[in-house]
């Protein structure tokens, strides 16, 4: 116990104090798990959409958000709120998924559509689409149907971001941050989450996750929120064993 303790790295209670490096890290490893959930689902013609690439970039997750942040020096609220994003276009157009196929286009549209949309400063499309690895016309048309999956609604609130922020140290792969000040962290603490947030309690995932493995293209497309719920359950079922 002693070692493990030792192993983690505090964090600040707000995002907003974060290192932008950490919350890359965070978000990247809640892609990746995703990612991995939904590659098993088989891919239907009717599935199919603009943000999909013909195989899996070269790029990890990870290092495609490390260049974005090192070139467009992308402000930590765009890339919090691509979780937002996900969850709403998931909820808004079912049969749409994150896979390795479609995150890395997804993720360079969100944040073109969030920069502009919520910070006072932002670079153009020209760069965005060079840092994305695509060109400035694809850039565009997936510029217009990003906007249109999420029918323009581009803002969300601070505590709705802080939410994906705790959510996303809990439930890291490594168990290896821990957020300083939090009640959450002593570990006599009930981790569950307030049933009026729209995060769901970790006590309650949602039924298709009961075994992940059992993963069909009927239980698919869990959001970023259900994922965080259930990684935080199984964490915490095996602390308890």
């Amino acid at each position: 116990m002693e070692s493990q303790s030792s192993s983690r790295v505090e964090l600040p209670l707000s995002f907003v104090n974060a290192h932008i490096d950490v919350l890359v890290q965070l978000i990247a490893d809640m892609l990746d798990r995703l990612m991995s959930h939904n590659d098993r689902i088989p891919l239907l013609p009717e599935s199919l959409t603009r943000f999909h690439s013909r195989s899996a970039p070269g790029i990890s997750v990870l290092d495609y958000l490390k260049r974005i942040v090192k070139f467009t020096k992308v402000e930590k609220s765009c890339l919090l709120i691509t979780l937002h994003y996900i969850d709403k276009i998931c909820t808004r157009t079912p049969l749409f998924t994150l896979s390795s196929l479609t995150c890395h286009r997804f993720i360079i549209a969100s944040i073109t559509v969030s920069s502009k949309g919520l910070c006072d400063v932002f670079c153009n499309n020209s760069l965005y689409a060079k840092v994305g690895g695509i060109s400035v016309s694809e850039l565009n048309t997936l510029e217009r149907e990003f906007l249109s999956m999420i029918d323009w609604r581009l803002t969300c609130t601070y505590e709705l971001l802080q939410e994906y922020y705790v959510n996303l140290v809990r439930t890291h792969s490594s168990g290896m941050y821990v957020i300083v000040g939090s009640t959450e962290n002593s570990e006599d603490s009930d981790v569950e989450v307030d049933s009026t947030s729209r995060t769901p309690s970790l006590h309650e995932p949602s039924a298709i996750f009961a075994d992940p493995s059992s993963a069909t293209s009927e239980t698919r497309r869990p959001t970023i929120e259900q994922n965080m719920a259930f990684a935080a359950l199984r964490n915490q079922q095996q602390d308890s064993n």
